[in-house]
């Protein structure tokens, strides 16, 4: 049986250990116990040696996406360029990055076309990240506005290929993309707050009631505020269910050495889907 867990600052309402097992279970007919670790970011250095030896493999959310990297020995496909991690081998320390293909998946199924596409990805943080990377590889015009000017330089710094923001202007984006978390557990009912070019700060209501389309990764609740305020104003709204879903898709594939299919992947999900009407 396959140990696996997800280690995060606050994982209690996760859903990965249903999706894991649901796929393990379908797909590739195998058994796992899939637990949920919640560490506190200050714990994380004196927990992490721990992980390795408790678990086959496991799944890193935030804060801890880049934090993990110093006690791994290699990273390998997206992980590599992204600078950060969300799937763990722990025989041989092996770091990898399955965000980008949920996340691509996910638009891909929902219709969502970004090439020569605006987008503004609010968080350039672990899952942000991720997302930057790939919608610039995708061929879509990408803003990022990041509270902390600090991390958004050295994102920009480490991958380029987007323009940073550090105030937003007041205008429509094709795809508004939150990735900056507030909204769910003690922030849930909030929407992220922005630095607008005219001075004021004030919540990204503003440019959801301008945007094309709004898409969240937050997926619990499957109706974060922003994409209530979305859904308000008539735009077209995603929530990162599928998102996580399709990257856990990706790890189990890894965990099992198995090539994964996205038409494999998509009917999985609608199974699943199925399953927990």
């Amino acid at each position: 049986m396959l140990k696996l867990a997800v280690i995060g600052k606050d994982v209690s309402k996760s859903d990965s250990p249903a999706i894991h097992e649901f796929i393990l279970r379908r797909r590739f007919s195998a058994e796992c116990s899939y637990e949920k670790v919640s560490i506190c970011p200050e714990e994380f250095s004196l927990r992490a040696e721990e992980l390795f030896s408790r678990y086959f493999g496991f799944n890193v959310t935030i804060p801890f996406k880049q934090e993990i990297l110093p006690y791994l020995k290699e990273l390998k496909g997206d992980a590599a360029s992204f600078g950060a991690v969300n799937t763990v081998l722990s025989g041989p320390r092996f770091g990898f990055n399955t965000d980008g293909y949920g996340f691509l998946l996910m638009l891909k199924n929902e219709g969502v076309e970004v090439k020569k596409k605006s987008v503004l990805v609010l968080g350039a943080g672990g899952a942000g990240r991720s997302c930057i990377k790939k919608l610039a590889e995708e061929g879509a015009e990408v803003y990022v506005f990041e509270r902390d000017e600090k991390r958004l330089q050295a994102v920009y710094g480490e991958f380029g290929g987007f323009t940073p923001l550090e105030r937003v202007p007041e205008r429509k984006f094709d795809l508004l993309l939150n990735c900056t978390g507030v909204g769910m557990h003690i922030t849930e009912g909030q929407l992220p707050t922005l630095r607008y070019e005219s001075g004021e700060t004030d919540t990204a209501e503003r440019l959801l009631a301008l945007c094309g389309k709004a898409a969240d990764l937050i997926y619990v609740p499957a109706r974060s505020q922003f994409l209530r305020v979305a859904e308000r104003f008539g735009k077209p709204a995603i929530n990162g269910a599928s998102m996580l879903f399709y990257q856990a898709y990706m790890a189990d594939c890894i965990y099992l050495s198995a090539t994964a299919n996205a038409e494999e992947a998509a009917k999985l999900w609608e199974e699943y889907r199925e399953e927990i009407k």
